[in-house]
């Protein structure tokens, strides 16, 4: 690029020159020209002015005296009706310069060799390749000069086009005051916050897989483990299987979810489900976990309600918060439903310490939780999922720690604001 910017440079300055040396060259040596004549005029004015002064004071004129004066000059002087007198050494040359000029008396013409005015032609050419010279001299500064301010610029630019596509996203961050330029970097830094984006998202996508499917998989677990403890019983194998397939099934759906957020699809179309039904399955797929640990899970609250929700969507909220209040909390938890003019409530409340004042008002943030062994990506994930359902799900309460999950009546009807706590109650 650096040589085929100077060779560009030099080709403008040389056509330059071409077009403004040439013909100023070719004004400069008539010029010369010129000047010479307007001087060999002055000259024969000179003389027949002389010649006739002398003859009015009664003087014979001395022409051969004030023309050897001039030089080399050849003189030729006719007198009106008189004799011609010719002073000098006629020019030799086929091109020559004459001054004329004429009174009462006299008519003189004075004649020079154009070779007289060469070195002066000679001179102006000189100047005129002089400052052709220095202008291409010039070209080749400002061309080398524009080279490394572009040249460094697109090393930069090529540099980060192959860092962006061998992975590294790091955004350029400069910009160089040439418009063209900074639009490619512009561009270069777009297309690197997209890509971080994307893997932000993927990374993402992977914590949140992990976390969504270690508690079906826990519960699968331990029904499993309850049917090779009951393998002498088969009424109770033939239960344990049933919940162990309806565990599975669950599983199933927390995949097709996870898959849905990679598509950024759509996961269902809320449809109007039995909130007891939704209870009842999180019961008992929990009470083996419960028994356990030497704990009871309760159900409390109204019957017969029904919310709108996606398949599984409100499940896996419910198994979040069941399973928060059996890792984090203590005594018996306690699942409680009613409902407003608006919503279907589902709280979930335990006998813990709850919810620290600090962490209240950022519960719901990624990476927040209340215990070092916590990811704190399961709520936020259940306000996630909730939201997408047209629900919601809040902190009623900090201590003892009760979580609520509001689902609407009806799909075409507002979500009534259920109140935020963001200190101890």
């Amino acid at each position: 690029m650096q040589r085929r910017l100077l060779i560009s440079m030099l080709a403008v300055a040389v056509t330059a020159v071409l077009l403004l040396g040439v013909p100023l060259a070719f004004v400069l040596v008539q010029q010369q020209n010129t000047l010479v004549a307007h001087e060999l005029q002055h000259d024969a004015r000179d003389l027949a002015q002389g010649g006739e002064e002398r003859v009015e004071n009664g003087l014979p004129p001395d022409f051969v005296a004030e023309a050897r004066s001039l030089g080399d000059r050849y003189v030729v002087i006719r007198e009106r009706g008189g004799q011609t007198q010719q002073i000098g050494v006629k020019p030799a040359g086929k091109h020559t310069i004459t001054g004329r000029a004429s009174t009462k008396l006299y008519s003189v013409v004075v004649y020079a060799d154009s070779s007289a005015v060469t070195g002066d032609k000679f001179r102006a050419v000189l100047l005129i390749i002089s400052l052709a010279l220095l202008a291409m001299a010039v070209a080749v500064v400002l061309a080398l000069r524009q080279t490394r301010r572009l040249n460094r610029p697109l090393q930069q630019l090529a540099r980060a086009a192959d860092r962006l596509g061998s992975g590294d996203a790091r955004p350029l961050g400069r910009r160089y005051g040439v418009q063209e330029l900074d639009r490619v970097a512009e561009g270069l830094d777009g297309s690197a916050q997209r890509i971080n984006d994307l893997l932000s998202a993927e990374r993402e996508f992977a914590v949140d897989a992990s976390h969504q499917l270690r508690t079906p998989l826990t519960a699968l677990s331990m029904r499993l483990e309850e049917m090779i403890a009951a393998a002498n019983y088969p009424d109770v194998v033939r239960e344990e299987g049933a919940a162990a397939l309806a565990q599975t099934e669950r599983l199933a759906d927390v995949v097709s979810q996870l898959l849905g957020r990679a598509r950024r699809t759509i996961t269902g179309i809320p449809s109007l489900a039995s909130v007891d039904a939704i209870v009842s399955q999180q019961v008992a797929e929990w009470e083996p976990a419960f028994r356990r640990a030497r704990r009871r899970l309760d159900v409390t609250g109204e019957r017969g309600l029904y919310a709108y929700t996606t398949p599984g969507g409100a499940a896996q909220v419910i198994a979040t918060l069941v399973d928060n209040a059996l890792l984090h909390g203590a005594g018996t938890v306690t699942i409680k439903t009613s409902h407003t003019r608006r919503s279907v409530v589902i709280e979930v409340r335990d006998e813990g310490s709850g919810v620290p004042p600090d962490l209240a008002p950022r519960i719901f943030e990624r990476s927040v939780s209340g215990s070092p062994e916590g990811t704190g990506l399961g709520l936020s994930l259940a306000r996630m999922i909730a939201a997408a359902d047209g629900g919601q799900v809040v902190l009623v309460r900090p201590r003892p720690a009760v979580f609520a999950l509001f689902l609407p009546h009806a799909a075409a009807e507002a979500m009534e604001e259920p109140p935020v706590v963001t200190g101890p109650a």
